[in-house]
């Protein structure tokens, strides 16, 4: 049974505090009641100055345009007799410090007075010029007076003019004592607030201190242990909430801790799962596509500036469409899963204590094997056997369904460092040669071979075609649209780069992007796609006036990170173009950013603190993970096409295509989605919280008037 003092009583006594803290503020307020009172004096005097400006324009341009028009006669024929008449009688007015009629010279022809000694003087004070200038009633404000002045005129002829000057000393007088009486009367009531507000504090005070005691017991502690619980599930420690002290409470705190360690066991077990399914193959349990792309850029960032070997393998089922087509998806689970067993058995035997096993996506797996540092060529030697054993075991019938499968596989390998440096080459050039293993006739296994003397050729000749193809226009910028998945609204738009060559016509930008990156052109065409970029989005903004602007992203290569600089060339596009900087949206890939996370961290650090916005493009084919996006300050992640393509029919991408959105929400981060090219995936992506999409479904890429003309 629970103890009569539960959280109910606890809970008023710490409102007993509160009371107190409230009364402490009070005198706080209390005490910076003169600030107040002056602030209220000035809003006052402010108040009432400006009704006198106003209301003293509109008497005084009133009265100056009357006069002017009944001294166009007296003026016009020169009688000083019935100018002086009208000067005197305007004088009488109240607040009227002079009244001077001039010519169109700006010659004093009558002030006022009897005597009129000023007659033929030259109006020479600051104001003068400004008057005999205007050509329409003037108001000029001066330290002490407000100067009104209007042109005397018969028809367009001007013959001169008449400016009065009003007191503003009385003004200054009865706003003066106005105020002094607000002031009087403001610090009465407030000694009287001060008076009850004080007996209130103390009575709270005392109360207050009276429970003090009974709240560190019954609240503080039990809090503090709570908050403790929380640092330890915010580190990522879950399941290590020490619910012992729970047993001293019998009380709702203490129902509080023991529900505390249930939810940290919860959140174990959550984090267990979500990350088996993130990382986990659901059919096979073999690793997927995202966890052997984490281990394989781990790998090579152990081997970067040492020595290693490593051979990838790419093994893709032969004619696995048959068995779906004639026995059904459950017979080609089934069969995937006796392939899977078969490749992990041969693996395990043959590839070596270091091999990695994953299946890559539909029937496609991928094997990683190490060869010893000190033995030069064993990786070859082991890929070789692995290939081998592995060609001969999946040639063997598979029983499915009472039926005896014959399929075989197709397996293409490639070696590091000799066919390449980094892992998206690698597993580039493992897919080239499992197709050539296809070619070949299926059921056998090639190395990939860079002894290809017409793609080098063309390589070198596009290399030397690209060169200048900028100045002469051949390259040009195309637009792809981006929508909020939300509400359907366009918001922004891709800068995809364009080459039409005058002889061999649209080369694919796969092809000639990869020559600039290799060649160092892209240094010079990174600034000026960039540049022209921005320009294009200040247009967009200027013929859509009231619109919402779209912003405009741009890819960024690794060759432009590693330089160092892009933080300046950004900044001068954006000071030269008066592009808001965060209407500009930066795309790195992920392999750019992870390769020196320290020093892509520092540049894109600048670039965000500037305004620009940072996207991963890309993301998943970077084997970097989730994990990194706490490393690396970035506000957007863009799921790769790959993922989005196979998200109806392959459970895993889905899988992935979720976690990757949830995890990256957790972090603050934007997700966009590419390569949307059905009505199902949009409906997919928005129902899993995705923020951004773009793909053929959405809208193709356009050029940059075709673009500028279809905008809403």
């Amino acid at each position: 049974m629970k103890s009569p003092r539960g959280l109910q009583a606890k809970f008023l006594s710490i409102m007993g505090l509160a009371f107190a803290v409230v009364a402490v503020l009070i005198l706080l307020l209390l005490q910076r009641q003169e600030r107040i009172q002056s602030a209220v004096v000035e809003v006052s005097r402010e108040a009432m100055r400006d009704s006198f400006v106003a209301s003293l324009r509109r008497h005084g341009e009133g009265e100056v345009a009357q006069l002017a028009g009944s001294l166009t006669n007296p003026l016009y024929y020169f009688d000083l007799d019935a100018i002086g008449e009208l000067s005197r009688a305007a004088m009488t007015n109240p607040g009227v410090r002079y009244v001077v009629v001039y010519d169109v010279e700006g010659n004093i022809v009558h002030d006022g007075s009897e005597e009129i000694p000023s007659y033929g003087k030259r109006m020479d004070d600051p104001l003068a010029a400004r008057i005999v200038a205007a050509p329409a009633l003037l108001g000029q404000w001066s330290e002490n007076t407000f100067d009104v002045s209007a042109p005397i005129k018969i028809g367009q002829q001007r013959l001169g003019g008449v400016r009065v000057g009003y007191d503003l000393k009385a003004m200054r007088a009865y706003q003066d004592s106005a105020l002094e009486e607000l002031r009087r009367r403001l610090d009465a009531l407030g000694r009287l607030q001060l008076l009850w507000v004080g007996l209130l504090s103390l009575g709270l005070l005392a109360l207050g201190a009276a429970m003090l005691w009974l709240i560190q017991r019954w609240l503080v502690k039990p809090i503090r242990e709570l908050a403790e619980a929380a640092h330890t599930i915010e580190d990522g420690r879950f399941g290590q909430f020490d619910d012992s002290d729970a047993a001293r409470h019998n009380d709702e705190v203490g129902d509080l801790m023991r529900a505390f360690s249930r939810m940290s066991q919860s959140l174990a077990r959550h984090d267990r799962d979500i990350r088996r399914m993130a990382y986990t193959d659901s059919l096979t349990g073999l690793s997927n596509r995202l966890a052997f792309r984490e281990a394989l850029d781990e790998r090579l960032q152990q081997f970067d500036g040492g020595r290693g070997q490593l051979a990838l393998l790419f093994a893709d089922i032969d004619d696995f469409k048959r068995v779906n087509d004639t026995l059904g998806h459950d017979a080609g689970d089934e069969v995937l899963l006796q392939c899977a067993q078969r490749i992990a058995r041969t693996v395990e035997r043959v590839g070596g204590e270091r091999a990695l096993l994953a299946r890559f996506g539909g029937d496609e797996f991928v094997i990683l094997v190490e060869g010893k540092p000190q033995r030069p060529g064993e990786a070859r030697q082991l890929a070789t056997h692995l290939a081998d054993v592995l060609v001969a075991e999946l040639g063997q019938p598979i029983a499915v369904h009472e039926r005896q499968v014959f399929l075989g596989t197709s397996i293409g390998v490639t070696l590091y460092p000799e066919d390449a440096s980094g892992a998206t080459a690698l597993m580039k050039n493992g897919d080239i040669a499992m197709y050539q293993a296809k070619v070949a006739g299926k059921n056998c296994y090639r190395f990939y071979s860079r002894a290809m003397d017409q793609a080098v050729e063309r390589r070198v000749h596009l290399e030397h075609a690209l060169r200048g193809a900028w100045d002469r226009g051949e390259l040009s910028l195309a637009y792809q649209p981006v929508f909020r998945l939300g509400d359907g609204a366009m918001v922004g738009a891709e800068a995809l780069l364009r080459w039409k060559h005058p002889e061999q016509g649209l080369i694919a930008p796969s092809v000639f992007i990869d020559v600039a990156e290799q060649s160092g052109q892209i240094e010079t065409l990174g600034p000026q796609v960039l540049r022209a970029a921005c320009e294009d989005a200040v247009a967009w903004q200027r013929a859509r006036p009231g619109a919402d602007p779209l912003f405009v992203s741009v890819n960024v290569s690794p060759r432009q990170l590693r330089n160092g600089d892009l933080p300046n060339v950004v900044a001068a596009c954006l000071r030269e173009t008066e592009l808001p900087p965060w209407l500009l949206h930066l795309e790195l890939t992920e392999t750019a950013v992870i390769g020196d996370e320290v020093h892509a961290s520092a540049l894109l650090s600048r670039l965000r603190a500037s305004g620009v916005k940072v996207w991963l493009d890309d993301f998943g084919t970077g084997f970097s993970g989730l994990s990194h996006l706490r490393r690396v300050p970035v506000d957007g992640v863009k799921i790769d096409r790959s993922f989005v393509a196979d998200v109806l029919r392959d459970p895993d991408d889905l899988a992935l295509t979720t976690a990757i959105i949830a995890m990256a929400h957790s972090l603050g981060v934007t997700v966009v989605a590419e390569g949307v090219e059905k009505e199902g995936q949009y409906a997919v992506l928005r129902e899993r919280g995705c923020d951004l999409a773009q793909g053929y479904w959405l809208g193709h890429p356009v050029p940059a008037a075709e673009f500028l003309a279809q905008l809403p």
